[in-house]
């Protein structure tokens, strides 16, 4: 009887990174010597300790996450408001507490946050209209890594050091494929964009997001500055093989929103991504992100109206309830 050869995983808890290495020009060496290794598997609950997070950043998130979220139905929201206004007393009432709601989160966060923040990560207060790789490095994207506490576990196959020495750095920088499960009402575990970029080659990663959403007035520009592409397999076939460039995508994408109260992710029919990975000679890489369907519960109704609505428009028509008042 011969004895089963042990499996080895790394750990790299992102949130403890300091802050002056979450920057560019840092070398992934210097990641990587901040990662842990163990064999079989981690200490049981070893992953889900949450440390205490800094109060500023917990208020930051706090703010920007809503006001994130309200940028994505800005454009629906208030032309209907506003036609609730034309109608009653009520619908006026609304429509001024959703502008100012949102004006003040606006405020808060342009006005107050965003000078602290750029200040202490040492940033440039304006996004670059041509360096992506560097714009993946905001504030509010480190902040995102903080306030989930975001730790990235993968196995020995996938360790830098190791596929360099076995496949040769040449070939180890041929674009890769991450496909992530679960969506989620909004996958924020992916928002470590760096991680995509830097960890297991030196491609920049472009996430992909519903077409519609790249049309939406500024959450669009945003969105492209750190990479963002549409959804579709031109884009997605170019990015690798024109640009030569990472693919990051949320395989179960809007169905997969409606799913996630039973954290069921749907994959078998996404067989797209297969015939474009074979098209561009590039791996898939498969990404499953604990806590994504634990941070707001999505409201699912009974008939599956929502969800026929929401497929075929390609538009995610799901109400939701955060964990905070806000």
């Amino acid at each position: 009887m011969t004895d089963k050869k042990s499996k080895k995983y790394y750990k790299l808890n992102l949130a403890d990174l300091p802050d002056d290495l979450f920057d560019k020009s840092v070398p992934v060496s210097k990641w990587l010597d901040l990662a842990t290794c163990v064999e079989d598997k981690f200490p049981p609950n070893s992953l889900n300790k949450v440390p205490p997070i800094d109060r500023q950043v917990e208020i930051e998130r706090t703010v920007g996450i809503a006001l994130y979220m309200l940028g994505n139905v800005l454009p629906f929201a208030l032309p209907m408001l506003m036609f609730a206004a034309l109608l009653s007393d009520i619908g006026y009432l609304c429509l001024k507490c959703f502008l100012v709601y949102f004006g003040t989160l606006f405020c808060i966060n342009k006005y107050y946050f965003l000078p602290i923040f750029v200040k202490k990560y040492k940033r440039k207060k304006y996004l670059s209209d041509t360096d992506y790789a560097d714009n993946q490095y905001l504030y509010t994207e480190r902040n995102n890594q903080k306030y989930m506490n975001s730790q990235f576990v993968w196995p020995e196959s996938l360790h830098r050091p190791l596929m360099e020495e076995k496949m040769g750095k040449n070939q180890l920088h041929q674009p890769m494929i991450f496909c992530a499960i679960p969506h989620g009402a909004a996958p924020l575990g992916i928002t470590a964009y760096p991680i995509w970029s830097k960890l297991f080659n030196n491609r920049l990663c472009h996430w992909t997001c519903a077409p519609v959403v790249l049309k939406l007035p500024i959450i669009s520009t945003y969105m492209r500055q750190v990479g963002y592409i549409p959804a579709k397999a031109r884009h997605i076939l170019d990015t690798l093989t024109k640009k030569e460039d990472n693919i990051g995508i949320i395989l179960d994408g809007i169905a997969g929103m409606f799913q996630s109260h039973n954290e069921i992710a749907h994959v078998q029919a996404r067989k797209g991504i297969v015939k474009i990975a074979l098209r561009a000679g590039a791996p898939i890489v498969p990404v499953y992100g604990f806590g994504h369907t634990s941070l707001w519960k999505v409201v699912v109704d009974p008939f599956g109206i929502l969800e026929n609505l929401s497929v075929k428009m390609d538009v995610a028509l799901t109400p939701f309830v955060s964990s905070t008042v806000w």
